[in-house]
């Protein structure tokens, strides 16, 4: 039969409570009974005055707020406001009841600016939540996965400046340096001369956010950008993170990440990255410290007609190369960049039947450039080639490349609306709080409705055994 909704509901008055009108299996009723927040009391107790000032806001339900947003995927802070005032579930998440006023959409942005810039109140959030994971036994921390995403910038890429700006000096320049001359003292060449210019680049800043970076998002597309490195464990735990510019190469920001990791986690034996951490500095560093590295194969650059430089076979005896014609490459000099030089004398080229094949030098010799440290790559790459290897970075689409893509679709963070490099540092910090919380919430929740189930099913059992020994 055909049915009319009357609008008479709205007028309707009623007593409610909160407790009665979230679902049970809410999100946030799972977050609030397995996640503590009472320790931030203690985090930003020297931030608050007990005897002078205004009554503060609950600094607990002050951090909810963006956890709110960032949970849910809310674009900004003032929209999150807005979904507070009409969702029930997000008042009784923060404590209010319906006559609350909600707070005002700039008061976690004035007390960010005021009372939590330039401390490491939101890294200490994370890694307390990360602690109640660990006080669970779900985080398996023997084996990280690492891997850095890009986040589009809140800037403008029409507003910029070219200016000349100080490339960054690598951390192991130093070590380089040394053994650079060492080799070159070795080989009776004089050693380098410490620089005392500094290197300088051309690069766009940006006059909206100066922090980010410059960032060619595919071939045709170029935004300002920042870099997030993350780190997780085998179950997709995020351990560690970082936030750096958008024109850093993974292998420069791996180090300050690494170094975290390490003083958070000293068990950590094996460390999974993709192509872009593929450096001998980064093998050398991670063989140094007795760890194993694990990086996937990586194509053979230059001309597809010309031979790979697998094809020139190395003595590691004499230090020389052997051409596909048996000639040998003999060392020449190494350059700053820790690279060594291996020619062929030019009588050996001019005549040899695989020229074209070769070189398309045209003083007709082949150089081999040869990094200082390749012997601890090589000693690496021997461990993609074993059944553990193979097995092992398979699992990497189903860890850190699924956690990028949970945070990036359903926690709003393919671009970001914070200016500066802090700002993004604190966003990242409470993004992947939320993804662990999340995480945690639901496993434990899972558990606890397993054992109860248990517990059903013994009482049932239990009944029915009683009822049998009853009946006879």
């Amino acid at each position: 039969m055909f049915r009319k909704q009357t609008m008479i509901g709205r007028s309707q008055m009623g007593f409610y409570s909160l407790e009665d009108l979230v679902p049970q299996e809410h999100l946030l009723r799972h977050i609030d009974q397995y996640v503590d927040f009472e320790f931030i009391y203690d985090l930003v107790r020297d931030k608050y005055s007990l005897e002078h000032g205004r009554p503060s806001l609950d600094p607990v339900m002050l951090i909810k707020l963006p956890i709110i947003q960032y949970l849910f995927g809310i674009q900004s802070m003032r929209q999150t406001i807005k979904e507070i005032k009409v969702n029930v579930a997000y008042r009784w998440f923060l404590g209010l009841d319906f006559q609350d006023e909600v707070p005002h959409f700039t008061t976690f942005g004035k007390n960010y600016s005021r009372r939590f810039k330039d401390t490491d109140l939101f890294e200490q959030i994370f890694y307390r939540i990360l602690d109640q994971v660990f006080e669970a036994k779900l985080v398996e921390p023997r084996l990280v996965y690492l891997d850095g995403t890009h986040i589009k910038a809140h800037a403008n890429r029409h507003q910029f400046v070219n200016q000349e700006v100080a490339v960054e000096a690598l951390i192991y320049q130093e070590a380089l340096e040394k053994e650079i001359n060492e080799v070159r003292v070795k080989a009776e060449k004089k050693p380098f001369k410490k620089s005392e210019e500094k290197d300088v680049k051309n690069t766009k800043v940006s006059t909206t956010d100066c922090d980010s970076g410059w960032f060619h998002k595919g071939e045709h597309k170029e935004v300002f950008a920042y870099s997030a490195q993350v780190a997780c464990d085998t179950h997709g735990w995020v351990l560690g993170y970082t936030a750096d510019r958008g024109n850093l190469h993974d292998s420069r920001t791996f180090f300050d990440l690494y170094a975290k990791l390490i003083e958070k986690f000293p068990e950590i034996d094996t460390v999974v990255a993709d192509a872009g951490y593929k450096t001998p500095a980064i093998a050398k560093k991670l063989i140094d410290d007795g760890r194993t590295g694990l990086f996937p194969y990586t194509r053979p650059r230059g001309k597809k007609e010309l031979f790979r430089k697998r094809d020139f076979i190395y003595d590691y005896v004499n230090h020389t190369y052997t051409c596909p014609n048996g000639k040998q490459l003999i060392y020449k000099t190494t350059r700053r960049d820790g690279y060594q030089e291996y020619r062929t004398t030019k009588a050996n080229c001019a005549t040899c039947p695989f020229l074209a094949q070769c070189t398309s030098s045209q003083n007709k010799q082949k150089t081999v450039f040869r990094h200082i440290w390749q012997l601890y790559l090589d000693k690496i790459e021997q461990n993609r080639l074993t059944t553990w290897g193979k097995i092992t970075y398979k699992r990497r689409k189903e860890t850190i490349e699924r956690l990028f893509g949970t945070a990036k679709e359903h926690h709003n963070l393919r671009y970001t609306h914070e200016n500066g490099r802090d700002k993004m540092h604190m966003k990242l910090g409470l993004t992947f709080a939320c993804l662990n919380m999340k995480k945690l919430a639901k496993i434990m929740a899972n558990r606890d409705r397993g054992k109860a189930g248990i517990f059903n099913f013994w009482m049932i059992f239990k009944v029915i055994g009683y009822q049998k020994a009853q009946i006879a």
